[in-house]
Order: structure tokens, then sequence, then C-alpha cells
């Protein structure tokens, strides 16, 4: 199985993009699904988590208000809801799945196990 992540693309700032992140090669039933980025030079980030443990959603401080990650069942795909974007969001943004709980950990990214490849974001100023 493996996590595959598109939407992303070249906008200007204060416009919106929808991230998908579905996995292929057979079904996946994780606990915590999440958000990660990572921009040139610097360390990947948590952008936001979804727990099923009462459909809890967490945010990094950066996006709160601004991103929403939620999850289709039906089709079995998780999105990244990005609107009023900013250069600072810029970067390459990998979704990711946790088979167990991750509790308070959710920010953890050592603690998935699978990644997407990865899809690019790029927001002018």
């Amino acid at each position: 199985v493996q996590l595959q992540a598109s939407g992303g693309g070249l906008v200007q700032a204060g416009d919106s993009l929808r991230l998908s992140c579905a996995p292929s090669g057979g079904a996946l039933s994780a606990y915590t699904w999440a958000w990660f980025r990572r921009a040139p030079g610097k360390e990947r980030e948590f952008v936001a988590a979804f727990r099923w443990n009462g459909e809890r959603t967490y945010y990094a401080d950066s996006v709160k208000g601004r991103f929403t990650i939620s999850r289709d069942n039906a089709k079995n795909t998780v999105y990244l809801q990005m609107s009023s974007l900013k250069p600072e969001d810029s970067a390459v943004y990998h979704c990711a799945a946790d088979l167990e709980d991750s509790g308070d950990y959710y920010y953890n990214g050592p603690r998935y196990d699978y990644w997407g490849q990865g899809t690019q974001v790029t927001v002018s100023s």
C-alpha cells in the first residue's frame, strides 16, 4: 500500500488549494491521518492531523483558521483544504498514516507508518 498525494500547484497569495491523499494498492485503515510539509532548507513540519478517536483534528499554529483536514470515508481519501495561502506555506506537502492511535503525539512524524510521495505547493507573493 502506498499513499498518493495530489492537488499541489502554483498559486498566488490569498488563493486556496485542496490537497488529496488516498492509498493505492489496497485499503488502509489508519487511526490517525496527518499532513506534514517541508520547505527548502527547513526541517519537516507538522501541519494538521485527524484522529478517529472522537474525530479530533489538530493544527499547527501557523495554519490554524486557514487549513482544514477532513476525511471522506466513501472515497477513502483525506483532504487538506488550504485557504488564504501565504508565501511561507510554500513547501512539499506529505500525507501520512499511523496505524495506531497517536494520542497526543500526532505531531511526531517518526511514529507514522505510511507516507505519501509529496506534492509541491508554491505560493507567490
